[in-house]
């Protein structure tokens, strides 16, 4: 029995009238001895084609794998020489046996569901786009109206952490501390001219003096070493 599609061991050439091959017809096909062996019916060495191995194509694709290459065979095996030449020959005929084969409608089914769920996404998708600009405009109106008032209002509270930071700094300590002094050192005044007027007696008078006295040179020791601290 002879060798059919690129078999190896045949070295004939093809008839003048016979096609020997297209670049749309499945190398996987062409170049299968299994297929060559069980597709041929006649033993006539002439009648047979030395179509282009795969192997023989700068640009060959990827080998299919043993279970598509037997499919593809169970369905070619009963098919006659003419038939099969026709396949060969005829684009048509080829894409109409092609559009036939199982995995090639299992291929077809699954881009024809990714087509669906594409446009059903995109339909979403564009449903949404009324959405998106309301999500827009109200982005827009906070960044305008409440945005602007938090602002305000963050600047309000650092003011008043500078001022709080301000108020209890060590020279404002000592400031204040001064400020106390100076208001002792003044009452201290005028309860000892209250008692030169006689305004008040001299138990009244030792009282407050002594109470003012006592807070006078507490304030000044304090004050004393807070400015000897901040020297050092």
């Amino acid at each position: 029995m002879f060798k059919f599609w690129g078999s190896q061991e045949q070295q004939a050439q093809p008839h003048p009238q016979e096609v020997s091959s297209h670049s749309w017809y499945p190398p996987s096909v062409v170049g299968s001895p299994n297929a060559s062996q069980s597709m041929t019916p006649s033993s006539s060495a002439s009648n047979s084609f030395n179509l282009q191995r795969p192997a023989d194509r700068p640009h060959s694709p990827s080998p299919v794998s043993p279970a598509e290459a037997a499919g593809i065979i169970a369905l070619l095996k009963d098919k006659s020489v003419d038939e099969l030449r026709k396949l060969l020959s005829d684009k048509d005929s080829y894409n109409q046996f092609l559009l036939s084969v199982d995995q090639v409608k299992i291929q077809n089914n699954i881009r024809d569901e990714l087509r669906k769920e594409t446009l059903q996404l995109t339909r979403n998708n564009l449903d949404k786009e009324p959405q998106i600009m309301e999500l827009r405009n109200q982005c827009r109106i906070i960044r305008t109206t409440e945005l602007a008032a938090a602002q305000e209002k963050l600047n309000e509270l650092e003011r008043q952490k500078e001022e709080t930071l301000k108020f209890y700094s060590p020279a404002s300590f000592t400031d204040r501390l001064q400020d106390a002094m100076n208001k002792s050192e003044e009452e201290s005044e005028i309860v000892h001219r209250q008692l030169l007027d006689r305004e008040i007696d001299l138990g009244t008078f030792v009282q407050k003096y002594k109470k003012l006295r006592t807070s006078y040179h507490r304030r000044a020791l304090i004050h004393l070493a807070a400015k000897t601290s901040q020297i050092g």
